[in-house]
């Protein structure tokens, strides 16, 4: 991919043009973190407060019994949003769907293991572990050897 910046004072608002044979999954990604604005923020419910999550920390975010909890670090905090939400929200912070009712992040991500189904058992640097379903493993492993960002610890 190439990328063209142009500054100058003759502009007068920002402009993004993109040049592609074809549509691909990286425009659309690409698309929706040009259109996004000002990120929002993640709160999470725990004991009758809410807590301020950072992207960064969370391991994986799923839906159970009609409610969307984070985790991270051997903590569960329930979030007040819809699942397509949150993943929406992530998404800039290298979260992808996992399997129906679980987004992960991938930069959190310590080893995984194949099941004898198909699935992916997938390790966590907290210790946390959680199954990518069949559907998505082909898209999560090209993520993964793609790169995104490196673990920090």
């Amino acid at each position: 991919m190439k990328i063209n910046i142009d500054i100058d004072d003759k502009y007068e608002e920002t402009s993004v043009t993109i040049q592609a044979r074809e549509w691909t999954e990286e425009l659309e990604e690409i698309v929706k973190i040009v259109k996004k604005r000002r990120q929002q923020r993640l709160f999470g419910i725990e004991s009758d407060q809410t807590i301020l999550l950072d992207p960064n920390e969370i391991d994986f975010v799923y839906a159970e019994k009609r409610k969307i909890f984070a985790t991270l670090k051997g903590r569960t905090i329930e979030v007040k949003m819809k699942l397509y939400e949150v993943e929406e929200m992530l998404t800039p912070y290298d979260f992808t769907r996992f399997s129906k009712s679980v987004i992960g992040n991938i930069n959190r991500i310590e080893r995984f293991e194949l099941s004898f189904n198909g699935n992916l058992c997938v390790y966590f640097h907290s210790g946390n572990k959680e199954y990518i379903t069949r559907k998505y493993v082909a898209a999560i492993k090209e993520k993964l050897m793609k790169g995104g960002q490196a673990y920090d610890r």
